[in-house]
């Protein structure tokens, strides 16, 4: 374990960054854009050096029991990455919606500021070791991505901002309920561990009573997975994705319902090979998920939210691989965090450019022929589809298969079977809406209209960024293998510091 100024610094630079957009942004539209991407830059730039420090097998810790491990490093790498392409795509789509009048040019100072805030919020979230600090950067995710999901101000903005505040604030009351439960048994069963720990989780829990356990996992289920957005806990996802701006549409999509996984990762995952109830019921769940996901997803015409209630499904996969608690399942969920981190960004991204080439229109019903106008976003749009839909050599195949053999090593065929079928499902979906949108016969106006064309270089590039890495991480999943392996290893070796030899 290595002492560094690196962790610090990786919370620090947004949040600066967030303060200057906040004081001098209302000023100068190239000040709020220029420091948006210049600390998203060196966000990443950060991310990459802790990486690379860790990735040999290094752990970073700093003031403020901040604490970077493998699995850290995975995880600020990817929100690093897709908050610059956000950055980058929101600078053309975000000027446009003030031409067309739906904002101005002084609330965008408050978009970019709390962008960045969002960003340094992520980060400690990442790479904190106190699960009070974790709770409470949680809390944080959760109140500036309330004010993006309402950035609009209209009736159904602060709605959709109103029910996500109300649900998730709710429910992660249950995950400090449970981290409370943990410390004051601990100080009875296990005095002198420092309770507060993460990494000291594997120590203590093996120490509590069964009872007190089990009702600390049922807690964090729900706290964490209503952040995640897993069924029943999911009622906010559907109405946020829609109504905020399209390149936020993708950070709740791509980001924050990750972080709920991340935490359910650090706590779950540690009690799963203790108690095989908690795997069976986490499996339960996540099948749950995944197919009221996506069967409410087939009925939908409004393209964000088919692709929020994709998440609902998508997310399942995600949690029932951490709830297995072997190495093949926590490496697998680790696996289809990233490739749906990727996949689903890009997804909300492409819809976002529909929006922005024809005015605003999301319903598949006035949207047919679009690919014959607009083809690198078509192209982008389908790359992201099958990629979700695990069709080779795209990357989200090599994590469900990952996910199929976990279950099968547990026996758990009736989850595979499951989650072959929501898998064969998403695939027939999302098709059937490109189709539609893209290849379909243009008899509507929007696809009709003279004036319609691709999108502008700075939104594309960003979506062929990430349609790249669909492709590049299905053809080659060595590129990432040390870091999944890493991230495994991390959670897993908690568990092993309270295993009885």
């Amino acid at each position: 374990m290595t002492e560094s100024f690196l962790p610090v610094a990786l919370i620090g630079v947004p949040l600066i960054a967030s303060l200057v957009i906040f004081t001098l942004g209302r000023w100068s539209q190239r000040c709020r854009e220029g420091v948006a991407v210049g600390g998203g830059l060196l966000t990443l730039y950060l991310s990459v050096l802790i990486t690379r420090a860790i990735i040999g097998g290094g752990v970073l810790h700093g003031y403020l029991q901040t604490y970077a491990d493998g699995l850290s490093a995975l995880v600020v790498l990817l929100v690093s990455i897709v908050t610059l392409i956000i950055i980058g795509y929101s600078i053309p789509y975000m000027n446009r919606q003030v031409q067309q009048g739906k904002t101005t040019a002084q609330r965008l100072v408050i978009y970019y500021g709390l962008v960045m805030l969002f960003l340094a919020v992520m980060m400690w979230v990442c790479l904190t070791n106190n699960m009070i600090w974790l709770y409470v950067a949680l809390e944080g995710i959760t109140l500036a991505t309330a004010l993006l999901v309402c950035f609009y101000w209209n009736r159904e903005g602060l709605e959709a901002s109103y029910k996500y505040l109300i649900l998730v604030v709710t429910g992660l009351c249950f995950a400090l309920f449970a981290t409370v439960l943990l410390y004051s048994a601990a100080g009875q069963y296990a005095p002198g561990l420092p309770a507060l720990m993460l990494t000291e989780l594997g120590r203590i829990i093996p120490k509590i009573p069964r009872s007190i356990n089990l009702l600390a996992v049922a807690f964090f289920i729900v706290g964490f997975g209503t952040k995640a957005g897993l069924v029943p806990f999911h009622a906010w996802l559907p109405d946020s994705h829609s109504e905020a701006p399209a390149p936020i549409s993708a950070l709740l999509s791509g980001l924050v319902i990750k972080v709920g996984a991340y935490a359910l990762a650090r706590t779950i995952t540690i009690f799963a090979p203790h108690y095989n109830a908690v795997i069976v019921f986490v499996a339960i769940m996540a099948s749950a998920s995944m197919l009221i996901g996506i069967f409410m997803a087939w009925a939908q015409d409004d393209l964000k939210r088919l692709l929020a209630f994709h998440s609902v499904s998508q997310i399942g996969y995600v949690i029932e691989g951490l709830g297995f608690g072997t190495y093949l399942g926590v490496y697998g969920g680790l696996f289809h965090l990233v490739n749906h981190t990727i996949f689903k960004s890009l997804l909300f991204l492409s819809v976002g450019a529909v929006m922005y080439a024809t005015g605003g229109l999301r319903r598949i019903s006035q949207l047919k022929g679009l690919g014959r106008k607009m083809p690198i976003t078509a192209v982008c749009f389908f790359i992201g589809a099958v990629a979700m839909g695990g069709l080779p050599p795209f990357n989200g195949f090599w994590s469900k298969l990952t996910l199929f053999m976990a279950g099968g090593e547990l026996h758990l065929w009736w989850a595979v079977a499951i989650g072959m079928l929501v898998s064969i499902l998403t695939l027939g979906c999302m098709v059937h809406a490109g189709y539609k949108v893209f290849w379909g016969h243009p008899t509507t106006e929007p696809a009709t209209n003279p004036g319609l064309k691709e999108v502008p270089a700075a939104m594309w590039v960003g979506m062929g960024v990430l349609a790249a890495l669909c492709l590049i991480i299905g053809v080659y999943p060595q590129l990432i293998h040390p870091l999944l392996h890493r991230g495994t290893e991390c959670i897993l070796a908690v568990y092993r510091a309270g295993a009885v030899p």
